[in-house]
């Protein structure tokens, strides 16, 4: 698989905080466009259907990668030499000015507002891609855990600044203040990457060029998206159920507010940071495993919750659990897709690895959602705990065929 260890010159203090800024401040802006926005919009008087629109959003980040090799084929040049700086630099900026303009034509902005939204995440999106391969590239195998660390603890970081921080600055700055500052905010957070270094990589032995071709012909790239579709369905198949569940067995809004806001994120930052821990002393195959094992458990728990319709805390306890246990699987399923994309073309491999995630992500959503309206929540979350077992199964075998695929070169 590929491997950091020759290559990888930077400190690891310098480079968990060049990235883990750039996740903080991606992830800003997916908490500003799908939660923060959003509620001001309700608030303002939109109506649900315009407000679906922003699900529409998302497009970006699903289908980066039909334009990740472009992106790879300008980062990387023949010398070795990489450009990642300069492409989060025009990426950080673009989104900066862009959220500039948002605050300027305000909630009320209609179709201008969604456009500026659609090419702050086209933007967001391509900075994902370099810092994707920057992240495979300078992160040694023993250090790529804590690198998921701050990819994964860095998503929910930026989740609170973008859907909660800029819902308490409306009210007190009003729209143009409270965008403003988040526009500041995605600047800020650059910083630490766009101000050190990156020394070159050794060039390939022979010129090669990016290409979805060339990753879709590698049995890693192939057997590492079949590993993220049977890690993820379970999970997914309850993650957009959560929410609903617990306002129908009796948790008021205030109180799911804590739950999300205040278990979920205390949740995930340490499924994160057990995440880390676990590829650090035990290896990303092993990990892995290990996570997808306290899925399952999750899942049944909750299943179990649900059928004996069990009081709203107790549920409540249960999704949090659930939460965790995905932010385990998250690093942990990072960590071992890193490990198989290509020094190559690193940003085309991770990319197609990710696109994966958010496709099973929004096919399992919809799914779960006409299930549960058919077959009630205990039916559902118990689907999912069978989908999560069989799919741990499958996935040990598929780690078994990855220990036999030969090593590439870089």
């Amino acid at each position: 698989m590929a491997t950091a260890d020759i290559d990888a010159p930077l400190p690891l203090a310098r480079v968990l905080a060049a990235i883990g800024g750039v996740y903080v401040a991606q992830s800003l802006v997916g908490g500003l466009t799908f939660m923060g926005v959003p509620a001001v919009l309700r608030a303002e008087g939109a109506s649900l259907a315009e407000i679906g629109l922003v699900s529409l959003l998302m497009l970006p980040w699903a289908l980066k990668f039909l334009w990740a090799p472009l992106a790879e084929r300008y980062r990387i040049r023949p010398d070795g030499a990489r450009r990642s700086r300069r492409l989060v630099a025009a990426g950080q900026i673009a989104c900066a000015l862009l959220l500039g303009a948002v605050a300027l034509v305000g909630p009320d902005g209609g179709q201008a507002l969604f456009g500026l939204l659609a090419l702050v995440a086209l933007a967001s999106a391509t900075v994902d891609i370099a810092v994707d391969a920057f992240a495979v590239e300078r992160l040694a195998d023993a250090n790529r855990g804590w690198g998921n660390v701050a990819q994964v603890g860095g998503g929910y970081l930026g989740m609170v600044l973008g859907g909660g921080a800029f819902l308490v600055l409306v009210p007190a700055v009003g729209w143009t203040g409270a965008t403003g500052a988040m526009a500041c905010l995605v600047l800020l957070l650059a910083v630490p990457f766009l101000s050190g270094a990156e020394p070159p990589l050794p060039a390939p032995a022979t010129p090669h060029r990016p290409s979805l071709l060339y990753a879709l012909r590698r049995p890693e790239v192939r057997l590492g998206l079949l590993v993220t579709v049977l890690f993820e369905a379970g999970v997914r198949l309850v993650q957009v159920l959560s929410g609903p569940f617990l306002v129908d067995r009796g948790l008021d809004l205030a109180a799911l507010g804590f739950v999300n806001g205040g278990g979920g994120v205390a949740a995930g930052i340490a499924g994160t940071l057990i995440g880390g821990l676990l590829v650090r002393r035990c290896g990303a195959r092993v990990a892995l495993l290990v996570a997808a094992a306290l899925q399952v458990l999750a899942l049944l728990a909750l299943t179990a919750g649900a059928a004996a319709e069990a009081g709203a805390e107790l549920l409540a306890g249960l999704v949090v659990l659930k939460t965790l246990s995905m932010a385990m699987g998250f690093v942990t399923l990072y960590s071992l897709l890193m490990g198989l994309s290509s020094l190559k073309q690193a940003g085309v491999d991770f990319t197609l690895f990710q696109c994966a995630d958010a496709a099973t992500a929004g096919m399992a959503g919809y799914g779960a959602a006409l299930a549960a309206g058919t077959l009630g929540y205990a039916t559902t979350f118990a689907a999912a705990a069978v989908a999560a077992g069989i799919g741990l199964v499958l996935i040990l075998f598929i780690l078994r065929r990855l220990a036999a695929v030969p090593e590439p070169r870089p």
